[in-house]
């Protein structure tokens, strides 16, 4: 069972770099649906970090035997209340990037929940009744995507927490 979540953490994490690749050569190609080929792997791409984050999670669930184990989403797991009741260090750091926004993992985390919303237009104050009630919504009003390279960063940090959490989690 450990080494089936090591596989999919890892696998996560291989696929995620696979994306990033794939989207670097769509921005290099010359087809004309560039914009759509990037915006799908960028999808993709935290699509697979957001599963390996919840590998990990996993992963550390079962070496402790956390009833929360086998978690559908990361923030279920993620949570003061988990910790309180079976407090561990590798969760309590995830915790706490998790808690602090401008940390990689906090960024991540938003970055999945935001593929989830649908467009919204800015938000404005009516002041004439005479406006319409719907307006359009224009997609290139919003704030800039992700780059491929902070995906590529949060990736590496990842790589890199695993490691260490692998290393501290090793029963030898």
């Amino acid at each position: 069972m450990a080494h089936e979540l090591y596989t999919r953490t890892n696998q996560k994490i291989y696929f995620a770099g696979l994306a990033l690749e794939a989207w670097k050569r769509a921005e290099e190609g010359q087809a004309m649906n560039v914009p759509a080929l990037v915006q799908a792997e960028r999808e993709a791409a935290l699509f697979h970090l957001y599963g390996a984050v919840l590998g990990l999670c996993h992963e550390v669930a079962g070496y402790y035997r956390l009833p929360q184990a086998g978690v559908p989403r990361v923030e279920l797991l993620l949570s003061p209340a988990v910790l309180e009741a079976t407090p561990t260090p590798e969760l309590a750091e995830l915790l706490e990037l998790v808690q602090q926004p401008e940390t990689w993992l906090a960024q991540l985390l938003a970055a999945h929940a935001a593929l989830f919303q649908p467009p919204r237009a800015p938000k404005t104050a009516k002041v004439d009744p005479a406006l319409p009630l719907i307006q359009s919504v224009s997609l290139d009003e919003e704030a800039p995507p992700l780059a491929r390279e902070t995906l590529e960063e949060w990736r590496q940090q990842l790589k890199q927490l695993v490691l260490r959490f692998r290393e501290s989690l090793s029963e030898c």
